[in-house]
């Protein structure tokens, strides 16, 4: 009967000694966390006023834009994407990535019968650049590759299959909602080079069956991500538009 006693007294102490430790635990919490806010508060402020003080900057540079960009994002700020309140007023830029974003779906609609949807990034600002420039040969705010990216993330909610993608060493930009498959993608990697593939090529890079490149062709095809030529009866060969550097003095 004692010792059910001292069992139930080292019990009732175990969690009383539990609960000291939880008390004192969620207090340490509780002060890291308020720490923590008033470390925000004063990164906030010190942004605010740096923003204040290099307005025309961000507004007019590019590069210094996705530098200031990326020390907000930091924080958990993001005011070039809000179109009202202090950040908005403060930078005039107002809602400055949905407007870009409108303008890299134009740019993208225009393209598609050409390029099937894939974009090269450089051809997409050139052209985005051209339509952001008044009749006076004057330019609104200057855009960057950060700057297409970080608009192109305001389309998500879209649904219309607006995405980044790296191909090898191009960054294209996918403006239609169907994804490209791996063989897609293995032989828009290869004609990064030459702009075309043929069957030839992609059986001596790539060492695939004849049944396979006859359908991954065939699905370049379908989707508009290729022309064919076929002057070479012999070999018919397969043009990627996305690849041509498109003149940006015609539409």
């Amino acid at each position: 009967m004692r010792r059910r006693q001292v069992g139930m007294g080292f019990a009732m102490n175990r969690n009383k000694l539990e609960r000291d430790y939880q008390q004192v635990g969620d207090g340490i919490a509780a002060k890291e966390l308020e720490q923590l806010e008033k470390q925000m508060e004063v990164f906030k402020t010190n942004l605010e006023e740096f923003a204040r003080k290099h307005k025309k900057d961000i507004r007019k540079d590019p590069k210094f834009r996705a530098h200031f960009q990326r020390m907000c994002t930091n924080i958990g700020v993001d005011p070039l994407a809000s179109n009202k309140g202090f950040w908005a007023d403060l930078l005039g830029v107002g809602d400055f990535y949905y407007e870009l974003g409108i303008q890299i779906i134009e740019c993208c609609i225009a393209t598609r019968t050409r390029d099937g949807g894939l974009t090269d990034m450089n051809d997409l600002r050139q052209r985005v650049e051209r339509i952001r420039t008044n009749s006076k040969g004057k330019k609104q705010q200057e855009i960057s590759e950060d700057d297409i990216v970080r608009a192109i993330r305001t389309l998500k909610p879209l649904s219309g299959g607006f995405e980044v993608l790296q191909i090898g060493s191009h960054k294209m930009v996918r403006s239609v909602p169907k994804e490209l498959d791996k063989d897609q993608s293995a032989l828009l990697l290869l004609a990064q080079k030459t702009c075309y593939v043929s069957a030839p090529m992609i059986q001596a890079e790539l060492k695939w069956n004849d049944t396979r490149i006859s359908n991954a062709l065939e699905h370049l095809l379908q989707d508009g991500l290729c022309w064919i030529d076929k002057q070479d009866e012999s070999t018919y060969t397969y043009w990627i538009p996305s690849y041509f550097h498109l003149d940006t003095n015609n539409d």
